[in-house]
């Protein structure tokens, strides 16, 4: 139920009202954007809201009960306001998105009128089209383990518990081969060693910026070179010169965990579950089914 001020309701009341939204947005990185529709520029809720920002509300759902509301925002990217680059980046993926009615007038007179957070972000023609999902919609997500044979820990969390001290290297990049294979510099670990880690960039137009490594292999004599093969491509085109560190990764397997870390003990998974071919066998003179475990 929304708490309404006596002095809104009154004016919302009366025969003529001056009313326009406004948007609070918050990034998971804590910078704080104000917006309204407003011609001019609000202040209220400690928060600074900008006008002519180009940020205004398209369609929306709303529903009854426990479902999902769906709706979007629009607007054009600006130099004071969002930026084609930050959103490029990924900063504004599940940012919380507070909707206000507000008297321009007395903009002390306002309400909240929804809490949503930001989904799919489309950018075309200078401007951007978001999503915006109503916080039921996490009701949705998948939650608890899997079982399988491979651990489901992240490498270095407090559930694999793994060291990651000594096991990450900061390098430089020295050349891109296409949009996802990296000549870099710094990194003396054996081949493979950051194969399954995590790149994190650290300086350069996507830093703070991570993904993952599908590949990691030594290039040319100098044992520092290397050749790193990403998951996915950067937001924004990376540049020699920039810098970035990388972790050492897991393959989640049982005899990773056991010979490369020595974290057994600690290891998520089932090993010794048997495979579907397996398990919906039959004893029989060619197959072994004497209750001994199986490895992955």
């Amino acid at each position: 139920m929304r708490d309404i001020s006596e002095a809104l309701a009154a004016h919302l009341g009366g025969d003529a009202t001056t009313v326009c939204h406004a948007w609070r947005v918050t990034r998971r990185d804590g910078t704080v954007l104000g917006f309204t529709e407003h011609d001019r520029d609000l202040a209220f809720d400690g928060t600074g809201f900008l006008a002519a920002s180009g940020f205004r509300a398209s369609e929306s759902e709303a529903s009854s009960g426990l479902a999902a509301d769906a709706g979007e925002v629009t607007g054009g990217f600006s130099n004071v306001a969002i930026s084609d680059a930050d959103v490029a980046a990924g900063r504004y993926d599940g940012a919380r998105v507070e909707q206000f009615l507000v008297n321009w007038q007395a903009p002390d007179q306002h309400v909240r009128l929804t809490v949503q957070e930001i989904g799919e972000v489309t950018r075309a023609g200078g401007a951007f089209r978001a999503e915006l999902r109503s916080l039921t919609h996490r009701l949705g997500e998948v939650k608890g383990r899997s079982y399988g044979r491979r651990c489901d820990a992240a490498f270095g969390d407090a559930r694999c518990g793994a060291s990651l001290a000594g096991r990450s290297e900061a390098g430089t990049i020295r050349a891109r081969a296409g949009d996802v294979v990296l000549h870099v510099s710094g990194l003396f670990a054996a081949a493979g060693a950051y194969r399954y880690g995590l790149l994190r960039m650290t300086s350069g137009a996507n830093a703070g910026w991570s993904t993952d490594v599908q590949d990691h292999a030594v290039a040319g004599p100098d044992a520092s070179m290397a050749l790193l093969t990403l998951w996915l491509p950067p937001p924004l085109p990376l540049s020699a010169g920039d810098t970035f560190t990388v972790t050492m990764g897991c393959d989640k397997s049982f005899a990773t965990c056991r010979d490369r870390f020595a974290n057994t003990l600690n290891f998520r998974g089932f090993p010794h579950m048997p495979g579907s071919d397996f398990s919906y066998g039959y004893a029989d003179g060619e197959t072994v089914h004497d209750g001994r475990p199986l490895f992955a």
